[in-house]
């Protein structure tokens, strides 16, 4: 099973060279609902192994990439397409609500 990828400063560049959607989940290891939504994201890379890349960042440990996207409150997840932002979802979600807005970009 498909785990989701640890997004990093120094990875992210690379990671969004990839031609599949992406999902990126911001989160923190103190954050009540980042763990609600942490096994949801670790489903969804498994769901979607092949189709779409499906990445965690831990906002404490890259501060560069929470600020480049002026991530402010998390969990935010970000639906990235060619490099671009297509979809942002803020909070803990069903994970309908998650498959919905990866499968708009495949």
């Amino acid at each position: 099973m498909a785990k989701a990828i640890e997004i990093t400063d120094s990875n992210f560049e690379e990671i969004m060279k990839t031609d599949q959607p992406i999902l990126v989940d911001f989160w923190a290891e103190w954050c009540g609902p980042c763990k609600m939504i942490g096994p949801v994201v670790e489903e969804l890379a498994g769901d979607y192994d092949g189709k779409a890349v499906v990445g965690k960042v831990d906002v404490d440990a890259n501060p560069g990439v929470a600020a480049q996207f002026g991530i402010r409150s998390i969990p935010t997840l970000l639906f990235f397409k060619d490099g671009q932002i297509v979809d942002k979802q803020v909070g803990a979600v069903p994970k309908s609500v998650l498959a919905q807005k990866l499968d708009a970009q495949l």
